[in-house]
């Protein structure tokens, strides 16, 4: 199977080179995904080697996936390991995810200790939250479905006809994948939480948004 990694970046200048260059170490291309940036996350992502998308503005993670995905088919990908720009995935566990599973077709999705990491108390709950309701609608356990750290087969999860464009879409994936008859393979990975840490996940705000799109996929919307 030839293998990429997909990085969804959204001004991310302080990190995404030394994540660009970690991770080129391990894989084959590295597909940065410029989210909207203004801060030249693209042209630092570009000179640290990497395959550089870019969107005239953001429109999320999902979307920013989805593009990337469509990168990876472009250039004959089979599989693609997505991991965040900020740093909190160690590049260097690229190879064990991508052997995550015999499978072609499955999705192994990273599974964190957030309690161990020193994650803020907000991420750990709405985690929780989030985890509840899949492996409820899913009916397999699900124990990290917020890690963006996973392997996707590319011709198989563009197929499934994602709706959702932020951080939902991880969720809303995972949805579509289980009724596709795609396995899910969780996989332990490390994960690391500086103190100065740049995320646009909001709890409060994603989890709700979560929760409805893995209600209206269910309900076939």
């Amino acid at each position: 199977m030839r293998a990429c990694a997909i990085i969804p970046a959204y001004e991310a200048s302080r990190t995404i080179g030394p994540v660009v260059r970690e991770a080129s170490r391990h894989i084959e291309r590295v597909i940065v995904v410029d989210d909207g940036s203004t801060d030249g996350t693209g042209d630092l992502a570009r000179d640290a080697g990497a395959d550089v998308v870019g969107h005239g503005r953001n429109l999320g993670k999902g979307e920013a996936l989805t593009s990337g995905l469509s990168r990876a088919r472009a250039l004959g990908f089979d599989v693609a390991v997505s991991l965040d720009s900020d740093g909190q995935h160690d590049p260097a566990e690229i190879p064990k995810v991508l052997v995550g599973s015999p499978d072609p077709r499955a999705i192994v999705i990273g599974v964190r200790d957030l309690v161990a990491a020193g994650a803020p108390r907000a991420n750990v709950f709405s985690n929780t939250i989030s985890n509840f309701f899949l492996s409820l609608f899913i009916g397999e356990d699900l124990p990290d479905t917020q890690c963006g750290f996973r392997r996707y087969p590319v011709l198989p999860t563009l197929a499934l006809g994602m709706r959702g464009w932020r951080y939902e879409w991880e969720a809303e994936v995972l949805i579509r994948a289980a009724r596709a008859g795609l396995p899910i393979v969780p996989m332990p990975v490390h994960v690391r939480y500086p103190e100065e840490r740049l995320t646009f996940f909001v709890p409060s705000r994603d989890v709700r948004r979560i929760i409805r799109r893995v209600i209206l996929t269910e309900l076939g919307a």
